[in-house]
């Protein structure tokens, strides 16, 4: 059984540039794959591999400047969920193009996952899912207000389009590990809003502790890797991937007449030209090859 740990630290690093390649030697070193993102804001990323691995992993990143109380949320894979490993280097570790927006400085306020449904069931508090539209499709909280967004990016935008809809209200915001939140909120307090809460820990952490008989999630939580989602307890759920666009196929999704494996889904048919589908055949059957 492998080791999967979804981390991130909002630090100051000077020189990210200096950290990528001892870090991206130690993880080649200990057999552990996966993607991690450096910026002068931090680190973020998801890693599996043994346990001996990740934890020779961890320890270096708890090394780095502002990095000793890493924290980070472990779940299991029986097959590695990661082709190789990659350290890149961004402008953010999480993208949302607004300038100064620093997690280090204002946030908004904590909520542990025990306390969460108490929380979002209260009517003076709108729940707002902060993942992008093909995430929300497979799964959300009870309630929570899909922005239906392609990206982190355009959240803003919509914020600030529909902020008027939100007087008043208490603002609970959630993401898969927390880290969008960690920017959203910080976002929604510099729009001036009083009271903003997130989920510590995220829909990974809430699914872990909270009993699925008191839980408030309803389906599945897509992660991005080859488990592409997960349930309550953080066991892997039903979805794949398309090949094509890169979103989750529920099982219901694989026997539409648009779904040609590796090649186009239902999402996807009307999106792409015959040309993409044709290199889409090639590389199935490539594939389909060195598999068999």
């Amino acid at each position: 059984m492998l080791t999967v740990a979804a981390l991130y630290r909002f630090t100051r690093f000077d020189d990210p540039a200096a950290l990528r390649a001892p870090l991206l030697a130690l993880c080649e070193a200990e057999g552990v794959r996966g993607s991690l993102l450096l910026a002068t804001e931090g680190i973020n990323g998801t890693i599996a591999g043994s346990a001996a691995g990740i934890g020779a992993v961890l320890a270096h990143i708890r090394s780095l400047p502002g990095c000793e109380a890493l924290d980070w949320k472990q779940s299991t894979a029986e097959a590695m969920p990661f082709g190789r490993m990659k350290v890149r280097l961004k402008r953010e570790i999480v993208t949302m193009g607004v300038e100064g927006i620093d997690p280090r400085l204002s946030v908004g306020r904590y909520v542990v996952p025990r306390d969460w449904n108490v929380l979002i069931s209260d009517p003076d508090v709108a729940v707002i899912d902060t993942r992008n539209d093909y995430e929300v499709q497979i799964g959300t909280f009870r309630g929570a207000v899909d922005p239906g967004i392609g990206t982190f990016r355009a959240f803003p935008d919509w914020w600030r389009a529909h902020a008027d809809q939100f007087a008043g209200k208490r603002i609970a915001m959630f993401c898969t590990g927390g880290i969008r939140c960690e920017k959203s909120t910080a976002f929604l307090k510099s729009e001036g809003v009083a009271e903003v809460y997130h989920l510590q820990g995220g829909i990974l952490k809430y699914l872990e502790e909270v009993p699925e008989e008191e839980s408030l999630w309803d389906g599945d939580c897509f992660v991005f890797d080859e488990r592409v989602s997960v349930g309550h307890g953080l066991a892997p759920g039903p979805h794949v991937l398309c090949r094509s666009c890169r979103r989750p196929l529920s099982p219901e999704d694989r026997v539409r007449p648009e779904f040609e494996e590796g090649v186009s889904c239902a999402n996807c048919l009307s999106e792409k030209d015959e040309a993409h589908r044709a290199g889409c055949r090639e590389r199935q059957r490539q594939m389909s090859r060195l598999s068999g």
